[in-house]
């Protein structure tokens, strides 16, 4: 699988990137998620109302807490190896761009799809806290809304159902687990670039364990990757981890920084099909996760001045109901309501589509209450 020409070219580590990295192995050595590239139009502001932890969806986007992806890794010593992928090598690898934060960032990294209607699988890290997802199969062009099935945060693999599609490529896969020293490509829609790159390189490893933070601070386990000495970069998560003849046996899910020599993990296919089996079916058991997005109510709410509203979000629930900035929320279906965290709370035990009360005091003093039509969130 040797490739006649290289393309070499320095690697900045994206200062933005979904998990943040942490030391392994030895202290210089680290490794961080490499999907979900994240580009922000605006610095954080107030929290947004809608179900889930207060402190990863409420606040995330104010009220002092710290903004994971904004955390830079630094610059790393690496050069990458890559060329654009083969017409063989792209297909039914797709590309997946995300609106985060109702448009306050956006998210750029890759996806497999496995059936020709339009089922995809990419990691869950990669359409995390996403309030919209797009998915473009580079082979015709065509970009598609894209919905989440389910997901399972723990093994980091989510299951997206592209809308109005049908007679797509699909990813060919192999099952068999991966070999010491067997030739592998990574393909992916590396730095975000809106395209395929490749890049070669062996198994150095066919079952290994790391670890990576995630967003609350908290650190997780990923185990049983396969790891190589392919190239991997930010954008490639959820991408294709491709053997010598030219199927899938892994997806992309990290990759090390800090160090002159990049190293790649993939979860094995085998993992990742068995997984999106179950969220096909229906089944919520274990770490899987029917269902992709928490309710909604659409506010912004200030997180330091009770639930002061300070801006409402374009065609959400609350705009619909009359809510504009200067409002105080006083209750969300019919509980009383003192505090981001409180509004988040109750919304956590509703599902988008759901009609509940609504009560609030307008600038000028008068009270309101209606009912509503949840929206829907962020990916959860």
């Amino acid at each position: 699988m040797s490739r006649s020409r290289r393309i070499r070219r320095s690697l900045l580590a994206a200062a933005a990137i979904p998990l943040v990295a942490i030391p392994i192995a030895t202290p210089a050595l680290a490794v961080a998620a490499v999907g979900a590239t994240r580009t922000y139009a605006a610095e954080s502001g107030p929290g947004y109302g809608y179900g889930g932890s207060a402190e990863s969806y409420g606040g995330a986007y104010g009220g002092g807490i710290v903004d994971p992806y904004r955390q830079s890794l630094g610059t790393s010593t690496a050069t990458v190896d890559s060329e654009p992928a083969t017409d063989a090598e792209s297909t039914g690898v797709v590309l997946i761009n995300t609106a985060v934060g109702y448009g306050s960032a956006q998210g750029a990294g890759t996806g497999l799809t496995i059936t020709g209607d339009g089922i995809v699988v990419t990691n869950h890290h990669v359409v995390e806290g996403a309030t919209s997802i797009t998915v473009t199969d580079p082979s015709t062009g065509e970009t598609y809304a894209a919905t989440v099935l389910g997901y399972d945060d723990v093994r980091d693999v989510a299951v997206l159902q592209l809308e109005d599609a049908s007679g797509l490529s699909t990813v060919a896969t192999d099952r068999d687990a991966a070999t010491q020293g067997e030739e592998v490509t990574a393909v992916g829609n590396a730095e975000g670039q809106g395209s395929l790159s490749a890049a070669d390189g062996t198994v150095t490893d066919p079952s290994t364990a790391i670890t990576v933070n995630n967003e609350d601070g908290t650190a997780s386990d990923l185990s049983d990757l396969i790891q190589t000495d392919a190239d991997v970069v930010s954008g490639d998560s959820g991408g294709a981890l491709l053997d010598e003849d030219g199927e899938v046996i892994g997806m992309n899910v990290a990759a090390t920084s800090g160090s002159a020599e990049i190293s790649g993990y993939a979860i094995p296919i085998d993992t990742v099909l068995d997984i999106a089996a179950q969220i096909l079916a229906g089944e919520e058991s274990g770490d899987v996760e029917i269902g992709g997005s928490a309710a909604a109510l659409g506010v912004q709410v200030d997180t330091t001045r009770s639930t002061l509203v300070v801006g409402v979000v374009e065609d959400g629930a609350a705009e619909a109901a009359g809510v504009t900035a200067g409002s105080t929320i006083t209750s969300v279906g019919g509980t009383a309501v003192a505090s981001i965290e409180d509004i988040t709370s109750v919304l956590g035990s509703h599902e988008p589509g759901e009609e509940i009360s609504l009560s609030w005091t307008d600038a000028a003093g008068e009270a309101h209450t209606t009912t509503v039509t949840l929206g829907e969130g962020p990916v959860a």
